[in-house]
This record gives C-alpha cells, structure tokens and sequence, in this order.
C-alpha cells in the first residue's frame, strides 16, 4: 500500500489533533489566540456567568482595531457601542491578567498586522482569532484561520476547538511579475479565476518560484485573501525570508534556541511531489494590475480590460453581474479606467504595512491628491506608524493632500468612524467590496496600494505609471 507525500497541511492537522473519530469533527489543539473589541465580550461573559477560567492565559493576546477612531484625539469615542467594547475588552483582559496592546503600547494595531510584528505567528503553529482573515498569519507556515464568537469561548475555556478535516489546494504561481504588478493584484486574479466559491472546504497552500521570490509582507497579502475564494485558510511553506524575518521579534525563540526553532521550522515544508486534493496554476506574467467592479472579490478585471459581456457569463453570474452593476453603477463592456472615485484608502490588514506605504509614497511624492478626493492612509499598528514617520512618509502624505491617520482596521468595514457616504466612490487597498462595506449606500472597488494611490492622485480609477 503506497501512501501519498504529506504536504504542510497535513503535517500541521496530524501535529494538532488531539483526537479524531470517524465522522466527528477532530479536536485540533490551538497554539495561540488572538483577541480584540468585537467578537471577545461574549465570550469573556460565558466565562464568567459559569465561572470558568481560561485554559492558557499566556497564548492569548489582545489588541484594539476594529470600531477604534483613527483620528488624532482616538481616545474620545463618540459611539457608545464601540466605547463599551473597548473598555470591556480591557476590563476583561485586566481582570483575566492577559496581555492587551492598548494605545500607546507601540505595538497597538490590526490584530493581523501586530501578530507577525510581534513574532506570535510562527511556522507550525496553529492560531485562531473572531476575525476571518486570520488566514494572514498562515504566510508563516502557520494553521491560521477565524472562529466565530462561541469558538473563541471554546478556545479560551480549553485551548482546543471543534474542526473537520479540510481538503486541500495547491495554487502553483510561476514566472516573472511585470513592472508595477504586485502581490494584491496576484490575488485578485487567483480569487478571479476561482470564485468566491472556489476553495469551499480547502486549506491552500501557495507554491512555486514567483510566491518564494515574494517578501513576507507580500506574502501576508496573499494569504489574507484566502478566505474570499471560500478557503478555509492559507498558507505559504517557510524558509529563509520566513526565518529572517522573525530573527529577534518579540515572541520569537530566543538566541540559545534559534537554530532548533530553524530545523523544526525546515521540516515542515511539503515534499515536492506532496499529494494534493486540487491543483491550480497561475502564469505570473499573465497578471496585470486588478481592480474590482463588481460586489465581491472575484468580480475583477485587469484594469486596462472592459467589465464581462453577460453573454460570456454563465447564468448564475450573469445574474450576480445584473445586480453588481446595478449596485456600483457600472456597465458591461465598459473599462474601469477613468471612472471618478471621491475617495482613496490606503489601509487594511490587508495592506497597511511599510512596504505598502512606501509604495504609495513613492507616487505621491511631489504631487496632490486630486480636488474633491479624500484620501485616508492608515498605518497597520503603531510601529508601522513610527516607522513611516522616520522615514518621512507621513510628510510626503500629508503634503500631497492625504490625511496620515492612527493605526486601526478604519475604512476597511463600516465599524467606525471612518465611513464612506452613502452613493460615493472609493477605491481600496482593504479585502472585501460587499454592498456598504465601507458604509451604507458606498461602492467600494479593491486594488493595489499602487493603483490606489495613483487613482488618488488623477481623481479616477487609474494604474500607477
């Protein structure tokens, strides 16, 4: 009997099953939680009113981000709701002796973006958090992904959750990206030519020449948008630009036990010939600066081609299309270039790193966002801020008309004050383009920070020169 090669996802489910029985969910031990404002509350009450401890207080870290202000003066909430969560989560954290990274912490952030700073997402371990896009921290070669708010509980209360088995996709990308293409747009086309159906049921691993020439931060971008092909997850296999990344972070293995972490670590590659349930394969040179049309991800096109003709739909899409554009005010056959947006965003954790701020920078440099744009640029976390400021990012942003804000989720959802008004235009550098994401009544089209910051600029979706 021949057995398959296991690829990473299987070693890291077989690492993490605590007990598995035919037809049941398996036990799957959580190495790490991470928890903020929103989804936590209620788990925090359920522990509470059965007077249960937490399991692991150690492996449970805590951050503000979601229905924060970004403004200057953030410490005044204004929305009772979201004020009685932030103090909530601080209170519970406080009273349950957890670590919280709070305003002026410099490690404040989007929960996604502070983990990897930090170094708490590591390969081979698993970590959850009440927030889908988890699936970031699984570039480390991590089994990452989002629960919902009784699955937090259950990991508080236990360390474990409840699991069934995923499938498992190879998406191969090979070749060589052309100029001014980056790893938001690569996903864009892979999320494209799947879906948002595509993955149901499936971890992902992204492979090949092009995804191992990719940085860290790039490869976070990837793996973040797994979850809008259907993915449970993703993830990317770890190697040297994991390692020398995580050298020194703050939770990373120490000096003495580094280089045992590094031959763990190189263990947990798939095998080249590794058994997968699906393959997909993406030429790189193929792919070309991407922007949404429609109402979710997939409904995409390059930016220099026209929206899909119905007739070249299948039925189920063509009705999806019929109300997309209804909705966005699109037409088919029609080029996104030119369209007038009112508002740019650049921020998300998604892509609100440095290396995304400096690309955007790099455009706008000496030059002004365009009458009767608003532009918000949100830094992921405090040390991203700090960063972007000794390097005088912030200036070149603030000189060119942007408002260079503090760090939180912001404009990616409408759970703050950073809103687009209802019937206005923004193009994003964020994760989803649903009906009102970013607000009641706005229409939202995801792209690069490069696309983004060069629309800004010219008043209307554009690519960057």
């Amino acid at each position: 009997m021949t057995t398959n090669p296991p690829n990473i996802i299987d070693k890291l489910w077989s690492l993490h099953s605590v007990a598995t029985d035919q037809g049941c969910p398996t036990v799957l031990a959580i190495d790490a939680m991470l928890i903020h404002e929103v989804t936590s509350p209620q788990a925090f009450q359920f522990l509470e009113d059965n007077n249960l401890p937490i399991a692991f207080p150690e492996y449970l870290f805590g951050t503000l981000d979601h229905s924060i202000p970004t403004r200057q003066d953030r410490h005044i909430i204004h929305d009772p709701v979201a004020r009685a969560q932030v103090e909530l989560l601080r209170t519970n954290t406080k009273k349950r002796g957890l670590t919280i990274f709070d305003y002026g912490s410099g490690h404040q952030g989007v929960v996604h973006v502070i983990a990897p700073e930090l170094g708490i997402a590591q390969p081979g371990l698993s970590l959850v958090c009440g927030d889908s896009h988890t699936a970031t921290l699984g570039a480390f070669g991590a089994l990452a992904f989002g629960v919902g708010t009784s699955e937090v509980t259950h990991v508080m209360a236990t360390g474990c959750i409840l699991q069934y088995r995923p499938k498992t996709m190879e998406v191969a990308v090979e070749g060589k990206l052309s100029r001014g293409v980056f790893a938001k747009d690569i996903i864009l086309r892979i999320i494209q030519q799947l879906g948002v159906g595509g993955a149901n049921g499936h971890f992902i691993e992204y492979r090949g020449s092009t995804i191992s020439a990719l940085s860290m931060e790039e490869r976070m971008t990837i793996c973040n948008m797994s979850i809008e092909c259907g993915a449970r997850g993703g993830l990317v296999g770890p190697d040297e630009v994991t390692f020398s990344y995580l050298k020194d972070r703050l939770y990373a293995p120490s000096e003495e036990d580094w280089d045992d972490a590094v031959a763990y670590w190189s263990s947990l590659s798939s095998a080249p010939d590794a058994h997968f349930d699906t393959s997909i394969f993406l030429d790189a040179s193929t792919v070309k600066p991407m922007v949404t049309w429609g109402t979710n991800p997939a409904q995409s096109v390059a930016i220099d081609e026209p929206i899909p003709l119905p007739e070249n739909l299948t039925p189920a899409d063509r009705l999806a299309q019929e109300q997309a554009l209804a909705y966005t005010r699109l037409r088919a056959g029609h080029s996104l270039q030119g369209t007038p947006i009112e508002w740019a965003f650049l921020g998300s954790c998604t892509n609100a790193r440095i290396s995304d701020l400096r690309i955007a920078a790099e455009i706008v440099k000496g030059k002004r966002i365009a009458s009767g744009v608003t532009m918000l640029v949100v830094p992921g976390s405090e040390a991203v801020r700090e960063q972007a400021i000794e390097e005088g990012l912030d200036k070149i942003f603030t000189e060119a008309g942007a408002q260079f804000r503090m760090p939180g989720c912001s404009m990616c959802l409408g759970m703050n004050d950073d809103i687009v008004p209802p019937g206005q235009r923004c193009i994003s550098t964020s994760n989803r383009n649903f009906v009102g994401r970013q607000g009641p009544g706005s229409i939202t089209h995801l792209a690069s920070p490069a696309t983004v910051a060069a629309s800004a600029l010219a008043g209307a979706i554009c690519g960057a020169e």
